[in-house]
């Protein structure tokens, strides 16, 4: 490796992995997979370069076009830090998506780590040919590239690759090839399989919100990826908030709940996608277990049918024998019963093994459940914390709310509160099993008596809204505690104001926590030291400045 400043640059030449039908391939490639699919596996290489952003510090790389789009041009500012970096990136000469076919509605970027696994970064808005974007990432070594998508929420990129990373001259690094492997969907895969591609829907217009745009088409292609037979559930969901769209769009509700209601659709789509291709795997691999197993026992029955005309033939050779020998007879009987009992001994064995089999299979399935909720854990974090600050705690996900979103002494919401709890409350309702529990905080200015008063006050007003955005009630819990739990000195203004605060506990047993698992009495402070008035404990970062995050855009804060 060759060592520039204080960054460090990989060289990543790409294997990208396409799904593509017979006809879409001009070449031979090699085929895998089931034919009967009517898909073909092809590996495609292309080369890239990855920059390691682990020290703190900033750099800048182009984002040039590749051979779909020229005309591309766009740079990243990357600034490294211990926990991660931040991207901000501009590009130009964009055109519209859908000038590579009606199902494509958007631009992502991705970052694709040195490993081959992407990450979505978020939706690159088009204005004008141009776009700006800016997020952060727990990420140190990656590459960037742009891709077009039928709608924001993919989680794996497309085949289509407008734009990707190129290290400059003053880029701070050195270069390492390393070769990476990672999976891209083919076009084929988004054009229309069952429910054809109408332009008066899907093709953009002056009129039509992008937003609403791409949850027709996630919903499009989760049906025809099978989610009505893998995922009814997930996909009805989707469904549901499609069609509330449409009817605030008829109903000309404006953008914000369009666009609230139909990010939802998207995202719910795009898990039932998903879902769809890892159900009808599992159910690929149980047919192939099967056929497996009946052709096991076609040859366990025709050894046995073997064993039986040996046995008889060997019986008539011991009855022809018998008259002439009764000793020999009565050796030829025990031999035989030896070799019973090391048949009955091996079929003990394998028993055993067939069932130390059966024991890891079910361990390996657990550890996948496991793995699973840790995955929506960590992605329903991530969504929170595009709207309010959030941080993981043993009770659950806690979403704090400063008081800056209430009326000053009231428990009144106002409307930067009721726009940012309604995002909240789109995203609780994608989740099953979910519980929330509500918890109110005042400093300890006035009596205890209306601290405490207030504190419910606010809890039961964010209660009540949550539950007229469709969190259903009786998951909702509340508890005021007045100035009893301060997070910070109340001795100073800065100090009383955090403590002036909300906080929605987010649980359930679909992310990995059940109500059930926590312990007694355990509350928002059980998990760090309690603050003195000489001691404040750390402030939590003050949102009360924020505004509704623009499509696409991720900003998580800092903590």
């Amino acid at each position: 490796m060759i060592k520039l400043g204080k960054y460090s640059a990989f060289a990543v030449s790409l294997t990208l992995t396409t799904l593509v039908s017979p006809a879409f391939s001009q070449q031979s490639p090699a085929v895998t997979g089931d034919q009967a699919s009517g898909y073909r596996m092809r590996v495609v290489s292309r080369s890239t370069e990855a920059v390691d952003y682990r020290h703190k510090g900033s750099t800048k790389v182009n984002l040039r076009g590749t051979d779909l789009s020229p005309d591309v041009r766009g740079e990243a500012k990357v600034e490294g830090k211990p926990n991660g970096v931040s991207v901000e990136a501009n590009v130009e000469h964009l055109r519209r998506a859908n000038s590579f076919g009606l199902a494509y509605l958007s631009y992502v970027l991705w970052a694709i780590t040195p490993q081959g696994r992407p990450r979505n970064l978020g939706e690159l808005i088009v204005k004008d040919g141009k776009s700006s974007l800016r997020t952060t990432l727990d990420l140190q070594a990656f590459a960037l590239i742009v891709t077009a998508e039928p709608y924001f929420a993919v989680t794996q990129p497309s085949d289509l690759i407008v734009a990707q990373n190129e290290i400059r001259r003053d880029t701070k690094g050195g270069i390492e090839p390393v070769d990476v492997t990672f999976e891209l969907i083919s076009r084929d895969t988004y054009n229309a399989q069952v429910q054809p591609i109408d332009s008066t829907v899907y093709e953009p217009s002056n009129k039509t919100p992008i937003d609403l745009l791409e949850a027709r088409n996630a919903v499009r292609i989760a049906k025809d990826s099978g989610a009505a037979q893998y995922a009814p559930a997930e996909l009805q969901k989707a469904q549901d908030a499609l069609n509330r769209a449409e009817d605030y769009y008829r109903r000309k509700q404006g953008s914000g709940p369009i666009g609230t209601v139909a990010r939802e659709a998207a995202q719910t789509a795009e898990e039932a996608r998903v879902m769809s291709i890892k159900r009808e795997q599992e159910e690929r691999a149980e047919k192939e277990r099967r056929d497996a197993a009946e052709r096991t026992a076609h040859a366990e029955a025709d050894a046995q049918a073997k064993q039986a005309a040996a046995a008889q033939a060997q019986a008539q050779a011991e009855r022809s024998q018998a008259q002439a020998a009764q000793a020999q007879l009565a050796q030829q009987q025990a031999e035989q019963a030896r070799q019973q009992a090391e048949l009955a001994h091996q079929q003990a064995a394998q028993q055993a093994q067939q069932a130390e089999q059966a024991r890891q299979q079910a361990e390996q399935a657990r550890q996948q459940a496991e793995n699973d909720k840790a995955q929506m854990r960590a992605r329903m974090l991530q969504q929170l914390n595009q709207v309010l600050a959030t941080r993981d705690s043993a009770r659950g996900l806690i979403v704090s709310m400063p008081d800056v979103l209430f009326d000053t002494g009231k428990a009144d919401l106002k409307p930067s509160a009721r726009e940012r709890l309604a995002k909240v409350a789109g995203i609780l309702i994608a989740y099953p099993d979910i519980r929330v529990e509500i918890d109110g905080y005042t400093d300890s200015t006035g009596s205890l008596e209306f601290n405490e008063r207030l504190s419910q006050q606010r809890a039961e007003a964010v209660r009540s809204y949550l539950s007229g955005q469709g969190v259903n009630y009786s998951t909702i819990t509340t508890q005021g505690f007045g100035p009893s739990q301060p997070i910070a000195s109340n001795n100073t203004p800065a100090g009383r104001q955090q403590n002036r605060r909300v906080e929605l506990v987010v649980s359930g047993s679909s992310i990995g926590l059940s109500v059930d698992q926590m312990a007694p009495g355990q509350n928002a402070n059980s998990m760090a030291p309690a603050s003195t008035g000489n001691q404040p404990a750390p402030a939590p970062p003050d949102n009360s400045n924020q505004t509704a995050v623009p499509a696409g855009q991720s900003t998580i804060p800092q903590r």
